[in-house]
């Protein structure tokens, strides 16, 4: 009977077990039916959703003043193979990935072949070797080519067996880079700007003073899972940057740079600086700034022509002069004792550049500043403002000098001109010397472009402007807003004191000191010579080698100027001579601009990477197709020298091309390049064929035809 019940307990128990497991099992049914908390669906929701993806707005353009391309986003590609199928149900896959493993195994020559003709830097069996080890490691996303291809390199590449198949087919996959690329190379590089490595922020230059107009705006989408695909839906599409239009000419920036290279090639110079201003509107159409580097060669490392603070030298005795005709204290025709050309000016000596050869004795004020004469300079300042120094500075405030410009660029230098402070009959932080060393150019910083503006308010018949660097914001081709000229001062000085100080200043270049800033004749040049010491910082004028900028400031042509110049070069040691070293790149710039009456083609500036077509006869035929693509232009007609079956260890042909093409292929393999002459290269010195030999200098010459 015990036996009984102790079975029938038994029993109980597993009875309510089972119904408990029924239970469970029901519940948990029930669970999986119903409809689960709204935080359970959320949290599995974000693991197939991904919110707020920015979509990058194209940037806009940098467009030289006749719509060339200047700076602007092309398209690159990094070129990925994935050699396992995904996304497909398992018999699908498996049909899939036989089909791939079959076509793959089927074309492996044909395909490396072809990439081996698309990048000549890599062999077919390079390409074989690397497609055969993507495939035995099973990549998803395994780089076929180390380097980036261009848009036309991947629309061949899409002409290769099973890479011309759908990504999801065939497994060839691109990633889409926009990369900043400049067709005229280092031209103004450092005034147009660039962007930081890697990333679309801005770091210097036009591209960071105008970035909220270049960027545009980004747009937002977000992705999420959609039966067996996950998509984008975008909901906010971006709007992308507006093209800017510079005042740069490309014609005439080329030329700047060439001849301010060359020159600074021959005398060895440190830095160059070089801009060309349109005399009525301030436009800058060629804006140079030059640097050595280690390796010897000039790079633009440095917006030197707008950063840079210097002592002007020479160049300031026009504003001196000008004050004081402007103040009636001098009339151009007064004469100064310069004596054997050293005078003790205060205790101190005064000398002129030929002292040793006795001087110029006397002069008249014209004379003194054709001759660029010190003496005569101070001692025609000092005795007119020695009592009031203040009036003196106060009028160089008045003609314009030392007045900031604010220009649009992030780092710009201001002008630092010494102002008097008196203190009853004493003026403050103001020695017996001051004046006059002041008066030729010490004891004041200016920035290159300041001179320039100054010198060009007299060329535009006393009206000073500002310095235009921007003319018009565009999109898709059409002008929305205008930059207007900017007045700074209406006159600068009385017409008569203009008359007088623009007859003196065609004087220098025709009978003076500036001479080589001249033209034979051709047409007239007016402007000033300068020639500084340069302190070495707080040592002084006296420590180590004595540097000097040498300078020459002007306008042509004369009767009825159109375009002013400034060209500054550094420089360790002597000769130092303003007129003999700068004045020359000056006449070759203007002569330039003269002789084609900028009605010319871009025939000998422009390279093979030149938005004209017709120019594309030679050059970097990569860059040439990249253009023609991008201004849908088609490639019949245009003869486009194949550099890329010239192996990257021989020594190409680069006779017929345009400078910026032939220092692009040539500096891509190695050579350092030496430029002598203007427009296209006519002879090589290492012949075409010959071994490279990494860091060795190739000379071209240039000639215009």
């Amino acid at each position: 009977m015990a036996d009984n019940r102790s079975s029938i307990g038994r029993y109980r128990f597993i009875i309510i077990l089972m119904v408990l497991g029924g239970l469970y099992i029901l519940g948990s049914a029930l669970h999986t039916m119903l409809p689960p908390r709204k935080d359970y669906w959320e949290e599995v929701d974000k693991r197939f959703t991904k919110e707020n993806i920015p979509i990058p707005a194209n940037r806009g353009d940098l467009l030289a003043c006749d719509g060339q391309l200047l700076v602007g986003s092309l398209p690159e590609y990094r070129l990925y193979m994935d050699f396992k199928v995904m996304d497909r149900d398992s018999v699908a896959r498996v049909k899939a990935q036989a089909w791939r493993d079959s076509a793959f195994d089927a074309d492996i020559d044909s395909i490396a072949l072809g990439l081996a003709k698309i990048f000549p830097d890599r062999d077919a069996n390079w390409f074989r070797r690397r497609l055969l080890d993507g495939k035995k490691r099973g990549g998803f996303a395994w780089r076929i080519y180390p380097g980036h291809a261009t848009y036309i390199q991947y629309l061949q590449c899409k002409e290769l067996p099973l890479l011309r198949e759908s990504s999801l087919k065939g497994g060839f996959n691109p990633e889409v880079i926009m990369q900043r690329k400049k067709p005229y190379g280092t031209l103004a590089g450092r005034t147009l700007g660039l962007l930081y490595r890697d990333s679309d922020a801005a770091k210097a230059g036009l591209e960071l003073s105008y970035d909220s107009i270049l960027r545009g705006q980004d747009g937002i989408s977000h992705r999420t899972k959609v039966r067996h695909s996950r998509v984008t839906i975008v909901d906010k599409e971006p709007e992308n940057g507006h093209d800017l239009m510079t005042t740069i000419d490309v014609n005439i920036q080329d030329v700047a740079d060439r001849a301010l290279r060359n020159k600074l090639h021959e005398i060895n110079g440190e830095v160059g600086v070089a801009i060309v201003m349109e005399t009525k509107t301030g436009d800058i159409k060629a804006i140079v700034n030059l640097q050595r580097a280690g390796d010897g060669e000039y790079y633009e490392m440095k917006n030197s022509a707008v950063s840079d603070l210097w002592e002007p030298g020479s160049t300031f005795k026009t504003a001196s002069i000008l004050v004081a005709l402007d103040d009636g204290v001098i009339k151009k025709t007064d004469r100064i004792d310069t004596g054997n050309g050293i005078y003790m000016m205060h205790g101190r000596p005064m000398k002129d550049h030929n002292w040793r050869k006795g001087g110029y004795h006397e002069l008249t004020v014209s004379g003194v500043l054709e001759y660029s004469s010190n003496i005569g300079v101070s001692r025609l300042i000092d005795q007119a403002y020695h009592d009031d120094p203040d009036r003196f500075v106060r009028g160089l405030n008045r003609i314009g000098v030392g007045i900031p410009l604010d220009l649009p660029f992030s780092g710009k230098g201001e002008p630092r001109v010494r102002h008097p402070k008196k203190k009853g009959k004493y003026w403050l932080n103001w020695s017996n010397t001051a004046l006059p060393w002041m008066s030729i150019g010490y004891e004041c910083m200016l920035p290159p472009i300041s001179t320039l503006t100054f010198y060009n308010a007299i060329a535009n018949g006393g009206k000073m402007v500002k310095p235009r660097f921007i003319k018009a914001e565009m999109k898709d081709g059409q002008v929305i807003r205008e930059f207007p000229i900017e007045t700074i001062k209406e006159s600068i000085c009385k017409p008569s004191s203009l008359a007088d100080i623009q007859d003196i200043l065609e004087k220098v270049v025709s009978q003076g000191l500036g001479k080589k800033a001249g033209n034979k004749g051709l047409f007239k040049v007016s402007g000033k010579t300068g020639t500084a010491q340069i302190a070495a910082g707080g040592a002084g004028y006296h420590s180590g080698i004595t540097r000097y900028m040498v300078s020459f400031c002007g306008y042509f042509p004369s009767d009825a100027p159109k375009y002013s110049c400034l060209v500054c070069i550094v420089k360790s040691g002597l000769p130092a001579s303003g007129g003999g070293q700068a004045g020359p790149v000056f006449s070759e710039i203007s002569q330039y601009i003269m002789a084609k009456g900028m009605y010319r083609s871009t025939a000998a500036a422009a390279d093979s990477n030149s938005v004209f077509v017709p120019d594309m006869t030679k050059g970097d035929p990569q860059l040439s197709r990249n253009l023609l693509q991008q201004l849908d232009l088609s490639e019949e007609g245009v003869n486009l020298a194949d550099m890329d079956t010239v192996p990257k260890n021989k020594v190409p042909d680069v006779r017929g091309m345009g400078a910026r093409d032939a220092v692009s292929v040539l500096q891509d393999r190695g050579l350092k390049v030496r430029l002598a002459g203007m427009g296209r290269v006519t002879e090589q010195n290492m012949p075409a064929g010959t071994e490279i030999v990494k860091g060795k200098t190739i000379t071209l010459t240039l000639k215009n035809e």
